[in-house]
C-alpha cells in the first residue's frame, strides 16, 4: 500500500476529497472517471461490497491499522492519504466521519429495463432535491422492499456525499437509475403507476385494488410542490397516507417510509 502524508492541499490527489465540488466529481471526467466520496468504514465496506470501485483513502493515522485495516486489504495498491485529525480536518473543512473517506469510481448508469426486470414495486423520485431526503427515501427503501429506485433528472444525484452518508450506504444496495421518459412510459414495462398526493380523487394506501396491483411504481415529488398536475393526471392511482389531527401531509422522506412498508407489504 502506498501511504503518503498529507500537509498541505497542494499535494497531487488531494483535490478530490478537499476542494472540488460535487458537480466537479460528478461531471469533471464522466462518464468514464466520475468520481464519489463515500464517508466512514461501514459505508465503504457497503460500496465495496455491491461492487464500487475504489480509487484512494483518506484516514487518521490510527485508523490505517484500525477501523480501515480490512477495507486497505481488499483494496490493492491505491493511495492512502494520512495525516492527524486536525490536518485532515484544515483540509475538509469538517471532521471526517469515522476518521475514514474513501473516493469511488462512479458507475456506469444502469438501464431501466434491466433493473426492473422482475421488479414488482419500485420508487419513482420527481424532482426531490434535498440530499437528506434522498439518503432517507433510499434507507427507507432498501429496508422495507423497494425492488428498484428511478429518479428524474430533476432530482439530487444520489452518490452525493451527504445523500451517501444519511442513507448508511443503502444508496449501494437499491438498484437506482435515471429516467427521462415520462412516467407514463412505465406502462410499457408492466407497471401501473400511483402518484402519491393530495387530491379530490386520490385513496387511501390501505385501497384493497391498490395493494393488490401485480407490478407497481410509487411515485414521490418534490419537497415543497409535490408532483405536477401532469404526472398526478397520468398516473393510474393517486394515494394519500391517512393522517389524524388535522395534519395533511408529512415530509417526503417520511412519506416514502410509510408508503413503502403498506405497500410493499404484500
Amino acid at each position: 500500500m502506498a501511504v503518503i502524508e498529507i500537509t498541505d492541499l497542494t499535494h497531487p490527489g488531494v483535490a478530490m476529497f478537499a476542494t472540488l465540488t460535487e458537480a466537479q466529481l460528478r461531471s469533471r471526467l464522466e462518464p468514464d472517471k466520475g468520481i464519489f466520496i463515500a464517508e466512514s468504514p461501514k459505508v465503504i465496506r457497503v460500496a465495496i461490497d455491491a461492487g464500487y470501485e475504489p480509487v484512494a483513502l483518506m484516514c487518521e493515522h490510527k485508523h490505517i491499522t484500525g477501523d480501515a485495516a480490512d477495507i486497505i486489504a481488499r483494496c490493492g495498491d491505491m493511495p492512502i492519504y494520512t495525516g492527524e485529525r486536525e490536518v485532515l480536518a484544515n483540509l475538509t473543512g469538517y471532521k471526517l466521519t469515522r476518521g475514514v473517506l474513501c473516493a469511488m469510481r462512479r458507475p456506469q448508469p444502469k438501464q431501466i429495463g434491466d433493473i426492473c426486470s422482475g421488479a414488482k414495486r419500485i420508487a419513482v423520485i420527481d424532482g426531490v432535491v434535498d440530499t437528506t431526503n434522498i439518503g432517507a427515501i433510499f434507507r427507507s427503501a432498501a429496508a422495507l422492499g423497494i425492488d428498484a429506485i428511478l429518479l428524474t433528472p430533476t432530482s439530487c444525484d444520489p452518490l452525493n456525499r451527504r445523500a451517501v452518508r444519511v442513507s448508511m450506504g443503502s444508496v449501494f444496495l437499491v438498484p437506482w437509475t435515471w429516467i427521462e421518459a415520462p412516467l407514463s412510459s412505465l406502462h410499457g414495462i408492466g407497471f401501473k403507476t400511483v402518484a402519491m398526493a393530495l387530491s379530490d380523487n386520490s385513496v387511501s394506501i390501505e385501497d384493497p385494488e391498490l395493494m393488490a396491483e401485480p407490478r407497481l411504481a410509487i411515485i414521490l415529488g418534490t419537497e415543497g410542490d409535490g408532483l405536477a398536475d401532469k404526472t398526478i393526471a397520468s398516473a393510474d392511482y393517486v394515494a394519500r397516507i391517512p393522517m389524524a389531527h388535522g395534519v395533511d401531509s408529512l415530509n417526503v422522506a417520511a412519506a416514502s417510509a410509510v408508503a413503502f412498508w403498506q405497500l410493499c407489504n404484500i
